[in-house]
């Protein structure tokens, strides 16, 4: 059923790599073990190492500091925008130094980042453009695909994006440089790959890397998954714009702030937010909601103010954007399964909040 091999890079690893190059117009699409892994290849693949700085948001997830950390790199935080929560581009040009490396822009819920400023800047400063995707499969900038702008990106299918396999994920390749290099960093650091397509007559440790390919039982979950893309895409948005429709009149009345997507921009429906007016009111919403048997969730602690990132010399009041909107954003439930009667309970909940606050 799986071709005679579980180890990976077998018939449904290939079959996955190659609907995603087929169906988001990448030059060339790896499975990974997961997103960590596909975004430390990308540092690999950047080469980048002590004394490069890497710019990126703090209000992300801490596999994308560590990727580029784990290399010897310096973390240069940029503030978010208050609309979107992604990196705000325009503050991006005066964080360049010349030990800038790389920039990191991370799409936060499936929008993207201001893609184009964000390339510009990379170009007149020859610096990398490397896409944090994991939330932005199937989701486009002015059409085209995130993970397809930069020339380097990662994906992932962790359980909790929309589509899954568990653990997993994959790297996109948009410049032909990086590709055969990718192959051999990914396969432990060995021209493997070379081998099994019959061009050297038998492999050998060439380069660094490490096992970064996953089973071809988690390829097999991915592909099912991936089958059924429009499918899941189209229950997603059904949720996402139900949940927008029934709390429009909260957010008319400012007791809440809904999610914002600019009109370049095509989402998809990863998840759903809502900014309280107080962390205050955040914290005291959770309960509130738990009480009634709804189970709403924070999400990053901005990384510049963890104990990692005051170890790496950032602290409390350097992104005053991020530090307002984090401790106020509460995601509500967003998956497959939600039914219009679970929303309905979500919504009934938020609005008896606001109610007992008068």
């Amino acid at each position: 059923m799986l071709g005679g091999k579980l180890a990976g890079d077998g018939l449904f690893t290939k079959r996955c790599n190659q609907w995603l190059e087929k169906k988001f117009n990448a030059r060339k699409v790896l499975l990974t073990t997961s997103c960590t892994t596909a975004t430390e290849m990308c540092a690999i693949l950047a080469e980048v190492g002590p004394g490069h700085e890497i710019i990126m948001p703090s209000f992300t997830f801490v596999s994308t500091a560590n990727a580029f950390v784990l290399r010897g790199a310096r973390i240069r935080f940029v503030d978010i925008r208050p609309d979107t929560l992604n990196m705000d581009e325009t503050l991006i040009e005066a964080a360049v130094t010349p030990r800038t490396k790389a920039i990191v822009p991370m799409h936060y819920a499936g929008v993207a980042c201001e893609m184009d400023t964000i390339l510009d800047i990379g170009r007149r400063h020859n610096l990398l453009v490397i896409e944090d995707a994991a939330q932005g499969v199937n989701a486009t900038y002015k059409g085209r695909f995130l993970g397809t702008l930069g020339q380097l990106s990662a994906y992932s299918f962790h359980e909790t994006k929309n589509f899954i396999s568990g653990e997993g994920g994959a790297i996109i390749i948009n410049e032909e440089r990086f590709i055969e290099r990718a192959e051999i960093i990914r396969e432990k650091g060995t021209d493997r790959s070379k081998f099994f397509r019959g061009e050297v007559d038998k492999y050998t440790w060439v380069d660094i890397g490490s096992s970064y390919l996953p089973s071809e039982i988690i390829a097999a979950f991915l592909y099912a998954q991936l089958e059924e893309a429009d499918v899941i895409t189209r229950k997603r948005w059904a949720i996402f714009n139900y949940y927008a429709q029934q709390l429009q009149p909260l957010q008319d009345r400012e007791f809440l702030r809904l999610p914002h997507c600019p009109v370049e921009c095509h989402h998809n429906a990863h998840l759903f937010y809502i900014i309280m007016p107080t962390a205050h009111d955040r914290d005291r919403l959770i309960p509130f909601m738990a009480a009634r048997g709804v189970q709403v969730v924070f999400h990053y602690i901005p990384l510049h103010t963890s104990p990692m990132g005051r170890k790496i010399g950032h602290s409390d009041g350097d992104l005053p954007v991020t530090e307002d909107l984090a401790p106020r954003l509460l995601r509500l439930p967003c998956y497959f399964e939600l039914e219009k009667s679970d929303q309905d309970r979500v919504v009934t909940a938020i609005e008896e909040y606001f109610q007992s606050r008068r």
